[in-house]
């Protein structure tokens, strides 16, 4: 039996998976379940299966890609929750993980590639952010929102459940009128500019993108709030008080943080803890890993985020311990990604035509299999997303969350 079918038939119990191989075999694995699609796949080369097998996530990814492996029943959703939904991560599933070997070197590597020192980060923000703007506004809700959305509801819209989102991050920073609130990681300006219209606070957000730089700034010019909500390209490290106009009242910062590194996480905090007023309040959303540290996947690394890590919470709290800052609030979500990138997957499906246009065929198959991996790993493995709200004064926020949920029911009104 080849080696690619001894893999699938340890994997795939649940779900039907025919594959065809370049020799003209077929081999079936698993039994019809509700839960999966039916998949049939063809390996265009006697190389692709051998090719796969040494390293399944990276392997299947770059085989997708090249046209080695074809799909012909379903499609790259479908394979990899079929893959994936055979082994949950509290079940102690390993996900396509490559062999002991291969992580061994990869963990080496990765740490080393996350010591994301500020000459790397702009570098490694350009990779993925500066990608052309007609991309995301194919994919993403109306306002841009590049990050987990909160689903009160499965059902919700994305762009429901981005507003959602907001509303829940807004609410958490118990703001007021005339507040300072710097916003690191600002995106195109959606979040700082709701801030600033819905409760009135001046809100400052820093990039390190470009492209993302010109959208906020316009967005704020059209919105005539320029003068209140700013935009600045600048590494979080070299912003400070003198230059900004002072402290802040609070601080906000939403998928930033997976590209800051552990190496430079009391880095973060400690800067954090600088620019705060005494009684100043900060919300930190980052995507996470629910077990201990770990290493980022070969096919993010290489093609998605390089220099990207998602932190176990524990590094996190390592991350601020002993700064003196209180942890008031911690929450964990688990399901809102899986939903926010299957939004995303379907509307990037919908745009393959406009996709492929902007630039070819390969990468719009990248592009499917990492929105299909995401939603995976936050459906099936071992990723989520966590909002940590941190206090410079133990008497900064309430000492009961009512008022976070008061305050968000105002917010989506």
């Amino acid at each position: 039996m080849a080696l690619i079918d001894l893999f699938l038939a340890r994997r795939v119990k649940r779900g039907q998976l025919t594959v065809h191989h370049a020799d003209g075999k077929t081999s079936r694995f698993g039994t019809a379940d509700a839960a999966f699609n039916d998949v049939t796949i063809r390996f265009a080369d006697r190389g692709a299966a051998n090719f796969i097998v040494r390293n399944p996530g990276l392997g299947a990814a770059e085989a997708f890609m090249d046209g080695r492996l074809l799909i012909e029943q379903g499609d790259i959703r479908d394979l990899v929750n079929l893959l994936s939904g055979n082994g949950l991560w509290e079940e102690g599933g390993r996900g396509l993980k490559p062999s002991p070997g291969r992580r061994a070197v990869a963990a080496v590597t990765h740490r080393l590639n996350r010591i994301n020192m500020a000459r790397k980060s702009k570098r490694n923000v350009a990779h993925h952010y500066d990608l052309s703007d007609r991309l995301y506004d194919l994919f993403l809700d109306a306002d841009r929102q590049y990050s987990c959305a909160y689903y009160t509801d499965p059902s919700n819209t994305l762009e429901q459940a981005q507003d959602d989102k907001k509303a829940h991050i807004a609410a958490k920073l118990a703001l007021k009128p005339g507040m300072r609130v710097l916003d690191i990681g600002c995106g195109w300006g959606g979040m700082a500019l709701y801030l600033h219209e819905k409760t009135g606070a001046e809100v400052i957000g820093i990039t390190l993108s470009e492209e993302q730089l010109k959208v906020a700034r316009r967005r704020a010019d059209e919105a005539g709030v320029a003068e209140k909500v700013r935009f600045e390209l600048v590494d979080y490290r070299h912003v400070t008080p003198d230059r900004f106009g002072g402290h802040f009242d609070r601080i906000v910062s939403v998928g930033m943080f997976e590209h800051v590194g552990p190496a430079h996480y009391r880095a973060f905090f400690r800067k954090c803890r600088e620019l705060l007023t005494t009684d100043g309040v900060m919300l930190l959303h980052t995507i996470g890993r629910m077990g201990g540290p770990g290493v980022t996947d070969d096919f993010t690394a290489k093609y998605i985020f390089p220099g990207g890590y998602s932190p176990a919470l524990s590094e996190i709290v390592r991350g601020y311990e002993g700064l003196r800052m209180f942890p008031t609030d911690i929450e964990i979500l688990r399901l809102h990604y899986s939903y926010t990138t299957d939004a995303w997957y379907d509307r990037t499906v919908a745009a393959k035509d406009q996709i492929v246009a902007l630039y070819d065929e390969r990468f719009y198959r990248m592009w499917t299999f990492y929105l299909a991996g995401a939603s995976q790993a936050f459906r099936f493995g071992g990723l989520c997303n966590y909002q940590l709200q941190l206090s410079r004064s133990r008497i900064g926020v309430p000492i009961t969350r009512d008022y976070m949920i008061e305050e968000e029911r105002r917010l989506r009104g």
